[in-house]
């Protein structure tokens, strides 16, 4: 019933930069200005990933320049003061990278995402080579859908099935990504149902209904 969702590998930028662990830590700095990324797949053999380097774990060394720790807070924030030591990228990556495959759909690499608190996933193939990279951007460009194409699916998957005619009449419009559903339909108690796979649609930003049997527009 689904259409096909969209995966890593349709957003993800697959010439990834990459950097070495033995990679410096000013290389780095140098190498995320002049490629205008944040975050750096660290390779191992051949293109295995061993970690990924962000301007996040850059940041110790900034923030402990002026006034080093004590060793009450080095204890505390363990972590921060020993990315702040680091010199080269094997000292501050973090590893295991976490990561997502090439198959992974955007929901699920959503998911990841916010559940690691982490902005970039390096895509891996099945061997653990990396293949590109994907980050929270990459992931919101289906929202860029257009909108008769989002409208054409939700008719196609969702009306279709739950609302066949002739006992219904339904027509389906899309404007900035919000699915407005009118007309009749056949059984009223089908419209929750409808709400939730209209809003599975990849590029759905909101789903409204206005059935004539109540002439009311409401948010299932």
């Amino acid at each position: 019933m689904h259409g096909t969702p969209h995966i890593v590998g349709d957003v993800m930028t697959r010439s990834a930069v990459t950097v070495r662990r033995a990679t410096s830590f000013t290389d780095i700095v140098r190498i995320m200005r002049d490629q205008h990324v944040s975050a750096l797949p660290v390779l191992g053999g051949g293109r295995r990933v061993t970690g990924i380097v962000s301007a996040t774990d850059l940041l110790p060394k900034q923030a402990f320049r002026e006034s080093p720790p004590d060793h009450s807070e080095r204890l505390r924030r363990l972590a921060d003061t020993t990315k702040a030591d680091g010199t080269t990228a094997g000292d501050l990556m973090t590893s295991p990278a976490i990561t997502a495959g090439p198959d992974t759909t955007l929901a699920e690499a959503a998911r990841t995402m916010t559940q690691a608190r982490v902005k970039h996933l390096p895509v891996v193939d099945g061997q653990g080579f990396l293949v590109g990279i994907v980050s929270r951007a990459d992931l919101l460009k289906v929202f860029l859908r257009d909108d008769e194409e989002i409208a054409e699916e939700v008719r196609r998957e969702v009306v279709s099935y739950l609302f066949p005619g002739p006992r219904s009449s339904v027509w389906v419009e899309v404007h900035g990504g919000i699915v407005t559903v009118r007309g009749r339909v056949g059984d009223p108690d089908l419209i929750p149902a409808a709400a939730r796979l209209a809003r599975a649609v990849e590029g759905v930003v909101d789903v409204e209904f206005a059935p004539t049997e109540d002439g009311g527009t409401g948010r299932p």
